[in-house]
């Protein structure tokens, strides 16, 4: 693990960390309906197309391309890779089904959907909101990034782009920005349990020879 770049993936955790803490705190301060209206506003014709487009980078299918990368290049670190999907999975999945289900999303919640911009030729879901799952990976998908590029750059480029996934959940009406926030946190105890994953791996390495 020494090759990492530790440095690179501590700033990530941290920035999105306390975006996840401030968006859950903001949520809960002036109201989640209240928040989510404030951030969906329509943005015009382009806005609407990138947004619907940018979401797909939150997909789970975006794990096969990395899960490519990583068994050309990384594969030591197979493991790190399979505990981001686990986790980040888990996190979402029993969170929507088994603690909070059901959880309204905004077009269900919001009687007067007239408040609502919505995008047209984009399905929108109306439970199991909390939290966003789509959120959750594509930070899981940036602290990775953080981990594995060395570069400083990939820490505003890699948190743009993950941003903008989790802003379109909200600008798509599939997500309150709490949820946002929520995916946020996940995707922190995702990499974290992972790494701790991958070093009990390296450090019990002769059991799997």
């Amino acid at each position: 693990m020494s090759e990492l770049s530790i440095k690179n993936f501590n700033t990530g955790v941290i920035i999105t960390l306390e975006l996840g803490f401030t968006l859950m705190a903001i949520s809960f301060n002036v109201g989640k309906v209240n928040l989510f209206l404030l951030l969906n506003g329509n943005l015009g014709l382009f806005a609407d197309r990138f947004f619907e487009y940018t979401t797909y980078l939150g997909d789970g299918l975006i794990w096969v391309p990395i899960a490519v990368l990583f068994f050309i290049y990384r594969r030591k670190y197979l493991v790190l890779l399979f505990g981001a999907i686990l986790f980040s999975t888990l996190f979402t999945q029993v969170t929507k089904n088994f603690i909070f289900p059901e959880l309204p999303r905004p077009t269900k919640l919001i009687e007067n959907t007239q408040l609502i911009h919505t995008v047209p030729g984009v399905e929108l879901h109306t439970i199991d909101s909390f939290p966003s799952g789509h959120t959750t990976t594509a930070f899981t998908v940036f602290l990775l990034a953080c981990l594995f590029i060395p570069t400083k750059k990939i820490i505003p480029i890699g948190f743009v782009i993950a941003l903008l996934v989790g802003y379109s959940r909200v600008y798509l009406a599939q997500h309150f920005p709490l949820d946002v926030g929520a995916g946020m946190i996940a995707a922190c105890l995702t990499m974290l349990l992972s790494i701790q994953m991958q070093k009990w791996r390296d450090a019990n390495q002769t059991l799997f020879n």
